[in-house]
Order: structure tokens, then C-alpha cells, then sequence
């Protein structure tokens, strides 16, 4: 293929995220802003300011109807896409947030830190619902299963963590 088109951020972008439809993508950055540019144009549709510090990860709902971004201030931000209103700030996190992910159902949002732990929050709520320990190191991925309830944590520990989202029950981890 050849490149339609480069989208550019004061400084570099560290994360970015597809909106289902695929005509607009979300990125973050170490300026402390996530952005939402429209698709195939390129054009910047809006700048999410809050971050205090660099955005390590960026999620789209599953619904499009809100982002997820996690950074080095230690937050959760949800953002509703439409207009770009902050709803809230989640705290929990001893360290940076590393990665963010929606839940298919877009009920949780799954973070996951160099505090060593995973979090999971209540959408709607903002409350932190449970806390998933088991890591020796950060947690720097994270994926929802599209079915069967199940969420995976990657970490610098070499590992990979299945757990059940309804219980927090781990169910397996994934080595070498």
C-alpha cells in the first residue's frame, strides 16, 4: 500500500485506537493530549485536553460513544467522543497507566499499570470494581475476549494472565 496520509502531533504519539467504523482514529501522545482526527482527510476533529502528563494508552467503546485514556499522571480518563467532554477521572493506580481497554459490552474499563496490578472500572460509575494482582511487573498490555468473558494482561514479568472479568478469578498464565 501506499501511505494516505500522515497525521501529526506536536510530539510523539504513543498510542492509538480505530473507532469501529474506521473513520476515526484516536491518538495519544507525550504532550498529555489525545486527539480524534476524522478519516480518510486527516482532519483534526478535536484535542482532549486533562492528561498531566504523557497519555500511554488510548481505547474507543466498542459503541463509539466514548474513550478511555490512561497516562503517567497515574488517571483513567473517560471522554465522551461526540463532544469531547471529560465525565470522569479514575484514581487507583500507584504508577503509570500503561494500557486501557473497553469491555465488548463497554461495562468495564480494564487499565493496567507499572504498579504491577490490573483494574477494572464501572463505566457508568467510575468506581474501581476489582483489582487483579499476580504480576511481578508492569502491566503493559491488556485485550478483552470478544466472547466468554475473559480479559488478558501482558507484563514485563514475561507473562501472560487470563482472568475471568466477572470474578477476577485467574484462570491461566502464559509463559515462554
Amino acid at each position: 500500500g501506499s501511505l494516505a496520509r500522515t497525521l501529526a502531533h506536536p510530539e510523539g504519539v504513543t498510542s492509538l485506537a480505530f473507532f469501529a467504523d474506521g473513520r476515526r482514529l484516536v491518538t495519544g501522545s507525550y504532550d498529555r493530549n489525545v486527539r480524534i482526527w476524522r478519516l480518510p482527510e486527516g482532519a483534526l476533529e478535536r484535542s482532549l485536553a486533562g492528561h498531566t502528563a504523557t497519555v500511554w494508552s488510548v481505547a474507543v467503546a466498542p459503541d463509539g460513544q466514548r474513550i478511555a485514556s490512561g497516562g503517567e499522571d497515574r488517571t483513567i480518563r473517560l471522554w465522551r467522543s461526540s463532544d469531547g467532554a471529560l465525565l470522569r477521572t479514575m484514581t487507583g493506580h500507584a504508577l503509570n497507566v500503561w494500557a486501557v481497554a473497553f469491555s465488548p459490552d463497554g461495562r468495564w474499563i480494564g487499565s493496567g499499570s507499572f504498579d504491577e496490578t490490573v483494574k477494572l472500572w464501572n463505566t457508568d460509575t467510575g468506581a474501581l470494581e476489582k483489582t487483579l494482582s499476580g504480576h511481578s511487573q508492569a502491566v503493559v498490555g491488556l485485550a478483552f475476549s470478544p466472547r466468554e468473558g475473559l480479559l488478558a494482561s501482558g507484563g514485563d514479568d514475561s507473562t501472560a494472565r487470563i482472568w475471568r472479568a466477572q470474578d477476577g478469578r485467574l484462570v491461566r498464565t502464559l509463559t515462554g
